[in-house]
């Protein structure tokens, strides 16, 4: 819809990259992504995303990931079929980082928010490390006495629609969660491709994590998360981070239903006053190619 309607968007708005991952790959974090990929279906996407000129960003986040976890198949496979210079890791683990420098030193690196980096002196710290972005703790986002501190504003991205909860205290154990069971699931695809995976056996077995599963923030709506602390509007991007030096700005939905994450991109991206036609445009499409609303099991979105 850029491509063929660029009226309808607001100004300056540009696809800088697509975040998410091949499943199922190890190293992701922050959401577990199930589904399996094939090398074809891995090397095609990234063929198409890139020929466009967007980046694929992987977001291989997961805080829990250990040195035997490095040679992963799948997850190489993947970085050898995209390490053509355009494409990007978001990286949480030191161990992960080390290796992705090292291994595949073409590769983009951005530092996660997954870090949980909210003291002021840490963060600006982070933003003069050598990261292509650093992604802003949302718990950030409306702090402009922070926020107006940071050097080299251009290097940081702000996540603008974040559906957790504003200071969850359960945020880090979630994202150790979220990280031990997409191991599992990767080692049980890998032993057992055509078993299904149990997550409620999972759960069981981590009864320590037991409010982290209980947690239905991911399934809030665009219109649930307009009220917390953290949101900030398309008019506050343009009107009141733009003019401070920000230009980076994060879009999440990977585990979002279709059109819950159509409603985010429209109300980022498009003009207010083209929303409506944007929308039908879309549904007309998804209409005449009858597509089939499934669940978010392939990258990317």
């Amino acid at each position: 819809m850029l491509e063929n309607s660029p009226e309808l968007f607001r100004e300056g708005v540009e696809i800088a990259s697509i975040y998410g991952i091949f499943p199922p790959s190890l190293w992701n974090g922050g959401r577990v992504m199930h589904g399996m990929c094939q090398k074809d279906f891995v090397r095609g996407v990234t063929k198409y995303f890139n020929g466009k000129g967007i980046p694929l960003r992987f977001t291989f986040t997961n805080p829990m990931i250990e040195k035997k976890h490095l040679s992963d198949e799948f997850c190489n496979m993947v970085m050898h079929i995209a390490d053509n210079g355009m494409n990007e890791c978001i990286v949480m683990s030191p161990v992960l980082e080390e290796y992705i420098r090292k291994t595949y030193p073409n590769f983009k690196l951005t530092s996660s928010t997954c870090k949980r980096i909210t003291d002021p002196d840490k963060l600006y710290e982070e933003v003069g490390k050598d990261y292509h972005i650093v992604v802003i703790d949302y718990d950030l986002n409306n702090q402009f006495d922070i926020l107006e501190k940071i050097p080299n504003k251009e290097k940081c991205e702000i996540l603008v629609n974040a559906c957790c909860n504003p200071a969850c205290a359960n945020r880090s154990l979630h994202y150790q969660t979220i990280g031990l069971e997409q191991i599992a699931y990767a080692n049980h695809v890998r032993k057992y491709p055509n078993a299904p995976f149990d997550s409620d056996k999972f759960a069981k077995d981590h009864p320590e994590a037991k409010a982290v599963f209980e947690c239905k923030c991911e399934h809030r709506s665009l219109f649930d998360i307009k009220s917390l602390s953290t949101h900030i509007t398309p008019d506050d991007i343009w009107n009141k981070y733009v003019p401070m030096g920000f230009n980076q700005f994060k879009i999440e939905g990977r585990t979002f239903d279709m059109f819950n994450l159509m409603e985010h991109y429209l109300y980022y991206m498009v003009k207010p006053e083209c929303v409506d036609q944007a929308r039908l445009i879309f549904l007309r499409n998804l209409s005449l190619n009858g597509a089939i609303i499934v669940p978010d099991q392939e990258m990317p979105r």
